[in-house]
């Protein structure tokens, strides 16, 4: 009879729960049109806590993938492989359809306690995973939301021939998915994923571990990882193997840490399952090799681990103070390809013009009329005569032309003079709202001011 789930796997189901639940969800989340996280391709800005962010304040990704990554690397050096078994989406999915969909619900698998059978294959094998597509399906546009919103996504499902590549991203996703978890397994982690290779490097004797006592339980392997005995001649194993029918990476965990191992503790619940019937405690237990040769508590708190914790403070403070720089509006400035033109005012008096390229962005919730001025009093503004009104969120692109008149007495016989110019722009109804940009005014040789055209 198969034995009742014990603490560790009814902990990781409802981790797994919880974790597919607010992925699920958080696309949806949204303030203000805002969302709490979206990266849009298509209108080229993020969304970060119901802030948005355009591309040029992409300067917020580095601190946000490096505090991914030291995340990352910080449960590794604390936990060992905990993110492979209790978060990765990979073991979520296996989890579903191994355990779910193949044993609970097709029963083409004997019990969940043995993870070395492979499923039988037939009409059932088929339609398990015809049912593992749909979740794929599922999955893949639930991906897809973190890039282009469910609002829009499902408002593109009405035109699936204008937006083609977009279901082909779904389509093939989903088809990898499928391929990966029903055919590929765990050989994935095992054998593909450069994860297991890298936390290696990561691990101390400190770290967490799935990790045997072979001190009670007696030694099955000798120190070149030989089989000695399943049962061995003194300790409290039993030799049920338990823990190897479960495992579902397929070691045997009293050979020591292993780096096929996905810390998922099956082979613990398997253990205590056995031994609580002969009242004893489990011989396999989350632990640290230090904690168990000395039969103390963890040591959470050590350099490594500090280490890890400052640069995480670092990082998030960063991404903290750089958010808070966040403009409330932009502008982009680019000068004309004609460096410069001799024309006349409406006086007839001649006159130096300058043309560029502006571009607004107003990044607040509400619009705004902006306008700019120039910090040299022989420059002034031409075009255009009428602040620009911009919608939140919105960009507006117009063309500037600031002129001078043609008499400054400036040494530029032989040369063309560069003017450097501080432009402001700002908002006319907000004082609050504005921004300096750095730009030229190019004023000609006088030969060709005097010129008569």
């Amino acid at each position: 009879m198969e034995s009742k789930i014990s603490k560790f796997r009814q902990r990781r189901y409802f981790f797994y729960t919880i974790a597919s639940l607010w992925l699920f969800i958080m696309p949806w989340l949204q303030i203000g049109g805002k969302h709490l996280f979206l990266i849009s391709f298509e209108k080229k800005e993020i969304h970060l806590f119901f802030n948005t962010f355009s591309t040029q304040e992409f300067f917020l990704m580095p601190f946000l993938i490096i505090f991914f990554f030291i995340s990352i690397f910080f449960l590794t050096t604390l936990g060992g492989r905990v993110w492979c078994g209790w978060a990765c989406p990979q073991t979520i999915f296996r989890v579903i359809y191994r355990d779910l969909i193949c044993t609970k619900i097709l029963k083409i698998r004997g019990s969940i306690t043995n993870k070395q059978k492979g499923e039988k294959g037939g009409a059932k094998g088929f339609i398990a995973v015809a049912l593992f597509a749909i979740v794929a399906l599922i999955a893949a546009s639930n991906l897809l939301w973190f890039f282009v919103p469910p609002q829009s996504f499902f408002a593109y499902l009405s035109d699936i021939g204008e937006h083609k590549l977009l279901f082909g991203i779904v389509l093939g996703f989903a088809a990898f998915l499928t391929f990966d978890i029903t055919f590929l397994g765990e050989n994935f982690c095992v054998f593909i994923c450069p994860y297991a290779r890298i936390q290696s490097t990561m691990l101390d004797e400190d770290s967490l571990g799935v990790i045997y006592d072979d001190i009670r339980g007696g030694a099955v392997y000798d120190e070149h990882k030989n089989l000695i005995s399943n049962k061995p001649a003194s300790g409290d194993c039993t030799g049920c193997q338990a823990c190897v029918r479960i495992c579902p990476t397929h070691i045997d965990i009293r050979k020591g840490m292993q780096l096929e191992c996905i810390n998922c503790l099956e082979c613990a619940d398997a253990c205590s399952a056995v031994m609580s019937k002969l009242g004893k405690a489990p011989l396999i237990n989350w632990t640290s090799l230090n904690a168990q040769k000395s039969q103390s508590k963890v040591k959470f708190m050590r350099f490594r681990t500090i280490g890890y914790i400052g640069v995480l403070a670092a990082a998030l403070i960063g991404l903290v103070v750089m958010s808070g720089t966040k403009e409330s509006m932009l502008l982009n400035i680019n000068r004309n390809t004609q460096l410069y033109k001799i024309d006349f005012d409406d006086n007839g008096e001649k006159i130096v013009k300058n043309s560029y390229t502006f571009l607004f962005e107003n990044t607040r919730s509400e619009p705004h009329s902006f306008f700019f001025s120039v910090d040299n009093e022989n420059i002034s503004i031409s075009r255009p005569d009428e602040p620009v009104k911009v919608s939140p969120g919105k960009k507006a692109k117009i063309i500037v032309s600031l002129t001078s008149k043609a008499n400054l007495s400036l040494e530029n016989e032989h040369d063309n003079v560069v003017l450097p110019l501080i432009i402001k722009a700002y908002a006319v109804d907000d004082e609050k709202i504005s921004v300096t940009r750095e730009s030229v005014f190019v004023y000609p040789q006088q030969k060709f001011i005097d010129r008569k055209d």
